[in-house]
């Protein structure tokens, strides 16, 4: 199973050659699910998520969309606070945080975003609990995936206040739940980091896996466009690629590979 995580696209800055090596990447490795997670927009305009409903609409294979803080208004304030997701709706459906289910695969999408906060994403109490016992349900076979905007673990110390604000409830209660990959962006930096439960070290451990942005000029110093391909091939055999835009070779190229032991 192919499944290609792209995060921060922010139509309304994409650069036209990078979206080009993008679909040449997909007609060529086929995925068969595509998780979209969150700044689809630079500004939550209507040409912007008209660019982006065509791009998913050109996809050879289903998506699966959450929102980010840039898929809300930030300077139509009466938009802000009476109609936030009016746009993202009009393109992208009703629902803010779908589901897919499939034998070998669970996938929940969480809706991170805040309108009354201007970029910080926040997780309630109801939408922990939400997530963890439809987690606690999945098969055994299946592949458990959270999609979300916001990251839950920081590499470098200047994001830590760029976290999930409930990190510290949802991340613990998720991963003893079944929680195997928690997919983030928000700060346009790939990595690859461990999640742990309530008793550490010594209990249950998923994987959060960040993806940069995927088609934007705003990227993020010397880190290129970027996004995440998983492989799934069996319960507890798990593999997250990086791949990076290269401006040489006007394609994406495979940058780092992670092994990532399921627990089971």
């Amino acid at each position: 199973m192919l499944i290609l995580h792209l995060s921060d696209p922010h139509f309304g800055t994409e650069q036209p050659h990078v979206v080009s090596a993008l679909r040449q990447f997909i007609t060529q490795h086929q995925p068969e699910l595509v998780l979209l997670g969150g700044d689809i927009t630079q500004r939550a305009r209507r040409s912007q998520f008209s660019a982006a409903r065509a791009f998913v609409d050109d996809l050879p294979c289903p998506a699966l969309v959450v929102p980010g803080n840039h898929d809300i208004p930030l300077f139509n304030l009466f938009a802000r606070l009476f109609n936030p997701y009016g746009n993202y709706r009009r393109a992208f459906g009703d629902e803010l945080e779908p589901v897919l289910e499939q034998e070998r695969l669970l996938v929940i999408g969480l809706n991170s975003t805040t309108p009354g906060r201007h970029k910080n994403g926040e997780v309630s109490a109801a939408q922990i609990e939400r997530v963890r016992a439809r987690l606690a349900r999945a098969a055994p076979q299946q592949l458990r995936i959270v999609l979300q905007h916001h990251p839950v673990r920081a590499l470098q110390e200047t994001d830590i206040g760029n976290l999930l604000i409930g990190h510290e409830q949802a991340v613990p209660a998720w991963v003893d739940a079944g929680l195997d990959l928690l997919l983030a962006g928000h700060i346009h930096l790939p990595y690859v980091l461990p999640l742990r439960g309530y008793q550490g070290e010594a209990g249950r451990r998923g994987w959060t896996v960040q993806a940069g942005t995927a088609l934007s000029y705003r990227v993020r110093g010397n880190v290129p466009n970027s996004f995440n391909l998983i492989r799934y091939r069996q319960p507890g055999e798990c593999v997250a690629e990086r791949w990076d835009y290269s401006l040489l070779a006007r394609a994406f190229l495979c940058e780092e590979r992670h092994e990532l032991p399921l627990s089971r």
